[in-house]
């Protein structure tokens, strides 16, 4: 980023308004850039980006300017909101300003862990994006320092992408306050301009054209005074000509006396002097309303009829007050609005917000617009609770706490406060309060409110809210059985009607999966699925279903499992309460896939999942689909992509069995790599395994213990780490098949033959009655393994071939080509040694190739010459021409099997040409292919 000073002894205005339009002929010549501007108040920012707006307008580019306010600090993305509300020319995008409003309708469910203000950001960005398409577009938000956090990440995310769309975004700012967003925001710009005062040159010119003659000495003194703000000149002229002390004299205009302002804000208290008493104290009311406002709502708080209005606003907007703004008024400078506000004692004013609220409440406002007028009076700690507020509240919280948690919580320790609990809505808002708390990720808090409600509660759907609320805490804590017992507890309460019955058996089910504990799992989830049936509750027949399909998939049941995710997600559909559980179907849909070795669907399916998931803001499920994914690409050997993916040090928030999950195969990676930051991946990892509990097994965590413990020379505790594991999870199918042959492998090498058989038919009963291309292939690795039979394992790696599994062939090879040795077959073992040794160096396997030249050197086989592999190049001109043409395919929205047909390819192989095209490019979908392609025209 550059920083542009402009001095006012040095660089005029004029400079730097050619250097403003400068920028917008670049708009409209299609090349975006992000800027930012500040300078204390009324320097002139809003001035030049006007003169920019003038000229956007002048080359036919979109201009959309918006307003931050301070009473809209609390709530997310409001200005962007308005600035891109649905009306005229925007009319068309009406859906997609709806989906906005959903997915912040969706933020304020219970229990939904979609975060509904990240999916509204990155749907807000897609409408601008869409709005860009129809032509350049001027983004002007003014008064930045009062943005709320999720208008800053969104010009954030906006800034970064104005190099690939016709988009230029000014964000306009005072100095102060300093905030951490915003000083990465500024970072982030390609330029900040930072305004300092007028010359003095330039303030004379500015009183020449105000006052219409050579101004005289005491009023150039005069104007000096204001430092070279042009709002401070501009009201110091107004004040000395309202008060009548200027004298014309052959064209030179001078003071002749008479009181003028100390001060930008005594400049603008001295308009606001000559304001009538009525106007004033409309004006005072207005002020309460923000620096713009509809007259409606001036008329609802004032108790004025609008006709009584009229000739009182007539006056402020001649007086230079009030100016209008699109379909509301608006203070002419922040400043005006700021001295009415502030004129008035802290306890009158907030007395005046409460009667705002009620006003409004009475009016029938959004409760964004009420809270707006509460918030000043709690923050401010001199509002007494209010009856009609709490009755609001009571009924607003749900939907303040998804769209602006922290705001919501201090409303409701306000309300609480005075609320005795015996009152109506004291269990209420306490259910509210721990929402809120867990919104604004303060878990401890949350779980302590919700724990301690749950002793007093008696209203099933409160309860029922409670406990989605613990569980959530819980998880994050790796604690469930702590509210397993709860959840059981309340289920025995007298009196539970069926929908509530079927929504805590939902908890309980979900509670017993996260633990391992199958079959209680399904035996819950089906007695759920009873009751919500006969209850008519989707929510709860949607949860049914989900939890049965992971249950499937847990058994190794995944071809049963596929109907029911169909079932479950059509159930899912459409309902916004149900979005996070279409997020969980889809990414577990994409393992099931993947444990039946449909690696092209299952990693499409899951890639989607982690698109969706971003797309929602659900940075849990974001979490989940993100190991999903890595545990897939680690499988079919895209081990340099799977590192790509899975950040281990990134601050996405994940419960401890996503963790585990991606250090075992960043460990597992590194491991079979020689890499030594494997030890620290292990050593990082044991904190959240710790969080599981004793009696959880996962498997790619498993199988890197192991690994470590056979890379120290360890083989018997390498292997008691597999038998551990082996005997947590025998319900777990898909989780022990995969520890089988290296079980086998280490038993052998220690002389433990008995466990290896046991362990060798443990295999083969998984094998016997599937179809799955690995699990047959593990049986016949094992059985191949105790027999030291090379058929058996030049089979396995037959099967392991046909499931796209590169590792564990090449061990079922090298094995094959020890036992083709021992027997005599040199040429046999030589060709499963050459086998072998080429898919460990594609996979990068430093240590496996080490072991197994040191095995096959004992039968006199080496390898061929060293030759050294070309590293893949990084950026478009690395691509190959065959990816060149998939990233064209990408980019017109086909999918992997659409391109493969077109292409004559097999699935396998587009989607290596598109983790190869990710990997090139530094990008982490094909939605960003998809943009990177359009900007280059492809």
């Amino acid at each position: 980023m550059t920083d542009t000073v402009h001095s006012a002894s040095r660089v005029g205005r004029h400079s730097l308004v050619a250097e403003v339009r400068g920028y917008i002929s670049d708009l409209a010549d299609g090349r975006g850039r992000a800027i930012v501007v500040e300078g204390e108040p009324g320097i002139g920012k809003s001035e030049l980006m006007r003169i920019a707006r003038a000229e956007a307008v002048r080359l036919g580019c979109q201009v959309f300017w918006c307003n931050c306010e301070e009473l809209s600090e609390a709530f997310p993305l409001l200005p962007l909101l308005d600035a891109f509300a649905p009306n005229g020319s925007l009319s068309r995008y009406a859906d997609a300003h709806a989906q906005i409003a959903e997915w912040l309708r969706a933020a304020a469910i219970p229990g939904n862990q979609v975060n509904g203000v990240g999916a509204a950001t990155t749907s807000m960005l897609s409408l601008i994006s869409d709005v860009c398409g129809a032509g350049p577009v001027l983004l002007v938000v003014d008064d930045l320092h009062w943005a709320d956090s999720a208008t800053v990440g969104a010009l954030s995310r906006l800034f970064r992408s104005t190099h690939r769309q016709p988009l230029l975004v000014a964000g306009l700012a005072r100095p102060a306050p300093r905030r951490d967003d915003l000083a990465a925001l500024r970072r982030a710009a390609d330029a900040q301009i930072v305004l300092s005062g007028l010359s003095n040159d330039e303030v004379i010119d500015m009183v020449v054209k105000a006052v219409g003659g050579s101004p005289g000495e005491r009023l150039r003194r005069l104007a000096a005074e204001a430092g070279g703000n042009p709002l401070y000149v501009r009201e110091l002229i107004d004040a000395v000509t309202r008060t009548g002390t200027i004298t014309v004299d052959g064209g030179q205009v001078e003071i002749t006396g008479g009181r003028t302002p100390a001060s930008l804000h005594a400049a603008i208290a001295d308009r606001l002097e000559f304001l009538s008493t009525p106007v004033r104290e409309v004006l005072r009311v207005a002020a309460l309303l923000g620096v713009a406002f509809p007259v409606s709502s001036l008329a609802s708080v004032s108790g004025k009829g609008v006709s009584d209005l009229t000739p009182v606003l007539d006056e402020a907007i001649a007086m230079g007050v009030l100016c209008e703004h699109g379909a509301e008024l608006a203070f002419r400078h922040p400043l005006i609005r700021a001295a009415l506000y502030e004129e008035m004692p802290a306890s009158l004013r907030a007395a005046w917000h409460l009667d705002a609220a009620r006003a409004l409440v009475r009016q029938g406002a959004s409760a964004e617009k009420v809270a707006r007028q509460v918030l000043p009076a709690v923050d401010g700690g001199s509002a007494a609770v209010d009856e009609t507020l709490v009755e609001w509240l009571s009924g607003a919280a749900h939907k303040l706490a998804g769209q602006a948690p922290n705001a919501t919580v201090r409303l409701l320790h306000w309300a609480l406060t005075d609320t005795p609990p015996y009152a109506k809505h004291y269990q209420l808002l306490t259910c509210r309060l721990a929402d809120a708390l867990f919104r604004a990720g303060d878990t401890p808090q949350a779980a302590r409110v919700a724990h301690g409600a749950l002793t007093y509660v008696k209203r099933a759907d409160l309860m029922i809210d409670l406990h989605q609320t613990l569980l959530g805490c819980r998880a994050i804590e790796g604690r469930r059985e702590e509210t397993l017992r709860v959840v059981e507890a309340a289920l025995q309460l007298p009196g539970l009607d069926e929908l509530h019955r079927a929504r805590l058996l939902v908890l309980a089910a979900r509670t017993h999966r996260g633990l391992g504990w199958v079959d209680r799992a399904e035996e819950v989830a089906q007695a759920a699925l009873a009751a919500a049936t006969a209850a008519h509750d989707r929510w709860a027949t949607g949860w049914a279903l989900g939890v049965l399909t992971l249950v499937r998939g847990m058994r190794g049941e995944e071809e049963a499992a596929l109907p029911l995710f169909e079932r479950a997600l059509a159930v899912a559909e459409g309902d916004p309460s149900l979005a996070d559980l279409r997020l969980m179907l889809l990414l577990n849909q994409a393992a099931a896939l993947g444990d039946l070795d449909r690696y092209d669907e299952a990693i499409e399916s899951a890639e989607r999942a982690c698109e969706q998931a971003d797309a929602s803001g659900s940075m849990v499920r974001l979490a989940q689909a993100t190991s999903v994914l890595g545990e897939l690409l680690f499988d079919v050997g895209q081990w340099d992509y799977a590192l790509k993916r899975l950040d281990l040090g990134g601050d996405v928030p994940a419960e401890a069995l996503a963790k585990c999950c991606d250090y075992g195969v960043v460990a597992t990676i590194r491991l079979h790599r020689g890499d030594p930051a494997a030890t620290q991946n292990l050593l990082d990892a044991r904190v959240h395994l710790a969080r599981l509990g004793d009696d959880r097994m996962v498997g790619s965590l498993t199988l890197a213990f192991s690994l470590e413990r056979e890379q120290a020379d360890a083989p018997a505790e390498a292997l008691a780490v597999l038998v551990d594991g082996l005997a947590k999870c025998e319900e777990e199918i898909e989780q022990t098949t995969d520890l089988l042959a290296d079980a086998v492998r280490l038993a052998l090498m220690i002389g433990d033959v008995e466990r290896a058989r046991a362990l060798a038919l443990r295999a083969e009963a998984v094998a016997e009655p599937s179809e799955v291309f690995h699990r047959k292939a593990v049986g016949l690795h094992c059985r191949g393994l105790v027999d030291n039979d090379p058929a058996k394992l030049v089979e396995a790696a037959g099967q392991y071939e046909k499931a796209s599994r590169p590792l564990p062939r090449a061990q079922a090879l090298e094995a094959a080509g020890v036992a083709h040795a021992d027997n005599g077959d040199v040429p046999a073992a030589r060709n499963a040694f050459t086998e072998a040794y080429e898919m460990y160096s594609a996979l990068g396997a430093a240590w496996d190739l080490a072991r197994l030249q040191a095995r096959f050197r004992a039968y006199g086989i080496r390898r061929g010459p060293r030759f050294q592999h070309r590293r893949s190049q990084q950026g478009w001109s690395s691509l190959t021409p065959t990816e060149e043409k998939v990233v064209g395919l990408v980019a017109k929205g086909l999918s992997n099997p659409q391109i493969a047909a077109q292409l004559f390819l097999s699935r396998r192989t587009v989607q290596t040409h598109v983790s190869h095209v990710l990997a090139k490019l530094e990008l982490s979908s094909r939605t960003e292919i998809a943009r990177e392609a359009s900007q280059r025209g492809i």
